[in-house]
């Protein structure tokens, strides 16, 4: 694949020998996280950078087949390299569900069924309220500890060098140190239709794209990966961006 930056302005830059890999928008597409897992692997054996950090923008769960094992591969992964968990909004959403079962039926219109099934939980048809509550009781009981405190641990944004990694956006004319949470994680057109400079160089998913898109101002690597089968790997030293 080709390197690709922005073209008319200051590249941005990480710090002298760092190296991110950067994933969005996995949604329970498991196997290929595994696969990307293999390209990192491969590349680091190749070049051995100074230090290497796996950055992941969000949105593990819902939609696609495996939310279980996407969780369990991230959580093993964080025990053997460096590693940064941002939050997406199926996260939030799902850790709201469990605190707030009444919510349950917006979850499951929202890709929530798929991460039900894949722990194990089945849901018929036309549940009313109170058995949909059970159900959210029947996966918090099905979820093990560490699948719940990963998700309560996400962060919401991740900065290095020049870069500032968010799931969603940010509000354009906000500085990045006084962004809501809500922005953060759910901003679409205001943010992906500005074409000024937000401080640093925002790279975020969440809104599928038919491949990455590296622009003057942000990068966009949400390629769907549920929908099409291609999860995008971008790599980024020092002032170079590959997209994968």
């Amino acid at each position: 694949m080709p390197m690709i930056a922005p073209q008319n302005s200051p590249r941005p830059k990480l710090p002298n020998g760092v190296r991110i890999y950067a994933m969005s928008d996995i949604h329970g597409c498991a196997h290929l996280l595994e696969q990307m897992f293999a390209v990192i692997d491969a590349d680091m054996a190749n070049s051995r950078p100074y230090r290497a950090i796996e950055v992941f923008l969000g949105d593990y769960i819902d939609r696609g087949p495996d939310s279980r094992r996407t969780l369990d591969l991230l959580i093993e992964r964080s025990r053997r390299r460096n590693t940064v968990f941002l939050k997406g909004n199926h996260e939030a959403y799902l850790t709201s569900v469990l605190e707030d079962p009444s919510r349950a039926a917006e979850w499951l219109q929202f890709g929530g069924l798929q991460t039900l099934m894949s722990y194990g939980v089945s849901a018929a048809p036309g549940l009313g309220k109170d058995e949909l509550s059970g159900l959210v009781r029947e996966l918090s009981s099905a979820m093990p500890p560490e699948h719940i405190a990963f998700l309560r641990q996400l962060r919401p944004t991740f900065t290095c060098g020049d870069f500032f990694f968010v799931h969603a956006g940010v509000r354009p004319g906000i500085p990045l140190s006084e962004q809501s949470e809500q922005d953060l994680l759910w901003i679409r057109d205001e943010f992906l239709q500005s074409k000024r400079r937000f401080g640093k160089y925002v790279v975020h998913g969440h809104t599928p794209v038919r491949q990455a898109e590296l622009l003057e101002n942000r990068a966009n690597i949400d390629t769907g990966a549920y929908a099409t089968g291609n999860l995008t790997l971008l790599s980024i030293q020092g002032n170079s961006m590959l997209a994968i």
